[in-house]
């Protein structure tokens, strides 16, 4: 015989104000029932015809909340017998149950946790930006052509190909691939075929591809002091022995990773426009840079994340087309050129080393998402992507000289600004014993974004500056956004002793 309705379902009537439909809160309770065990596996459950009587609620309230177990698999029916609680619950069921018993008991031994590998990576910490004023990195949204990229995605869309809605290439959309080569050849001087082209799902994800296939834990590694979060969290969770150098006015300093680490097994620069000081890495040192890798027998890992925006003459080649050796592995981004959103990268591997990115990718992902490859290919390769990018360049430029008087009249000696040549953000350097770090938490709390610098440092003494993405900020939010900025600057007690902030380097 089933059990009385209102003994199982003494909840019921304490929830009539929680705003839930009847037919809803009567599964809660029910499922509450069997998950502690007041319905145990194979009891029968009333008919929903006696269970309405008793609640005082229509059979359609109680035939929906047996409707909702029954398609979950808390119940089962029986032709002519009658509802009973299900033998076998699902796995959640059980996991809640489990659960539940484990608070009211206080359990007898803790969950497992993660692998070692795992904790690293719960224990990394990258600078998350809000798109708000001076995030770094932010494009300028209004001026892209969606009405144009909207056009394109349509005429893939209406009637796509079979082979855009099977599994893809892990390599990415071949007609992408070859555009890109092009593009990269013409605005960058890389040297490549379409074959050593991979499209990813952004930079990152070309990071730690690159992390996967070239990395052994304990390897050691050159990165740049300060330098990218999101390249050392890949370095580091992969396991690599990250050995930080100095950046100063010509880049990455390769006399001192010759000196602290000459065996290698890879350096990961940004030579075009290093992250977050802006300089550029010499000639000189680029060579150097490259005949260490030879002589060591390392990978060079080359960020080339926003080169395209540079205002002083043209973008400059990158380093591997300067690399014979097939030893540098390229990397860049479609977000700061279009839209973060889109999601797409790409990375230019050496030849030899194809087949084992390939591989890679395949276990990663299998293979990057068809949906706005096809679209990008035919933007790139009848030129409205370099159309876009000189108009931007334009752009920005203006913006950011306007950025830099404004600046001045606003904030004062309070932050000190130089103009860059390139790249979409400036280093503001605080005077010596501002604590970049509360400066830049009071000017979040105030809706600005200004990441601290001295956050992008692992060894070498910081210096206290903010960083401030003046591209993707209308000029007329400009204003606001700096006198915001200076309240936060004033709002600071100075806490650091000035020998801690004096470090001699170029911006």
């Amino acid at each position: 015989m089933p059990p009385p309705a209102p003994l199982l379902l003494k909840g019921f009537a304490a929830g009539e104000a929680d705003g839930q439909p009847l037919h809803r809160r009567l599964y809660f309770v029910l499922r509450e029932a069997i998950l502690e065990s007041r319905l145990g596996p194979g009891a029968r459950l009333p008919s929903s015809r006696a269970l309405a009587k008793d609640l005082g609620v229509s059979r359609n309230t109680a035939l929906a909340a047996f409707e909702q177990l029954l398609a979950e698999g808390y119940i089962e029916g029986r032709v002519g017998a009658g509802s009973y609680v299900s033998q076998h619950l699902p796995e959640d069921a059980l996991e809640a149950r489990a659960a539940k018993v484990a608070g009211e008991t206080g359990g007898t031994r803790p969950p497992p946790g993660p692998s070692r590998r795992g904790a690293t990576i719960a224990g990394l910490t990258t600078f998350q930006s809000l798109p708000r004023p001076f995030a770094p990195g932010q494009p300028e949204l209004a001026a892209f052509p969606f009405e144009d990229w909207a056009r394109r995605l349509a005429q893939v869309w209406r009637a796509p190909k079979t082979g855009l809605l099977v599994a893809g290439d892990p390599l990415g959309f071949p007609p992408l691939r070859q555009a890109l080569a092009a593009y990269l050849a013409a605005a960058r001087a890389v040297r490549c075929e379409p074959e050593q082209v991979f499209v990813v799902s952004g930079a990152q994800q070309a990071l730690d591809l690159a992390a996967r296939v070239l990395l052994d834990p304990g390897d050691r590694v050159w990165v740049e002091d300060p330098g990218y979060d999101g390249m050392i969290g890949a370095l580091a969770a992969a396991g690599a022995d990250l050995v930080p150098l100095p950046v100063d006015g010509e880049g990455l300093v390769v006399a001192a990773g010759r000196a602290r680490a000459p065996d290698a097994r890879m350096a990961c620069v940004s030579p075009s426009h290093h992250f977050p000081l802006g300089v550029t890495l010499s000639l000189a040192r680029r060579l150097d840079l490259l005949e260490w890798a030879r002589a060591a027998d390392a990978f060079v890992l080359e960020d080339d994340y926003d080169s395209e925006y540079r205002y002083a003459g043209r973008p400059l080649a990158a380093l591997q087309g300067l690399d014979a050796d097939g030893r540098v592995i390229y990397i860049g981004t479609m977000s700061k050129v279009m839209f973060p959103g889109l999601r797409l990268g790409y990375m230019v591997v050496p030849r030899h080393l194809v087949g084992a990115f390939k591989a890679a990718r395949r276990l990663a992902d299998g293979f990057p998402s068809t949906l706005a490859q096809p679209a990008l290919a035919a933007f790139i390769a009848d030129g409205a992507l370099g159309a876009h990018v000189r108009r931007m360049r334009a752009l920005y430029a203006a913006r950011q000289r306007a950025f830099l008087v404004r600046a001045k009249a606003t904030l004062g000696d309070r932050l000190r600004l130089a103009p860059c040549e390139a790249g979409l953000h400036l280093v503001g350097y605080l005077r010596d014993g501002v604590d970049d770090v509360a400066v830049s938490r009071r000017a979040r709390d105030l809706g600005v974004e200004a990441p601290p610098l001295s956050a992008f440092y692992r060894a070498h003494p910081p210096r206290s500056g903010l960083l401030l993405g003046y591209a993707g900020v209308p000029e007329p939010q400009v204003d606001a956004a700096l006198a915001k900025l200076g309240r936060a600057i004033e709002g600071v007690a100075t806490t650091l002793a000035p020998k801690e902030r004096s470090i001699p380097c170029r911006a």
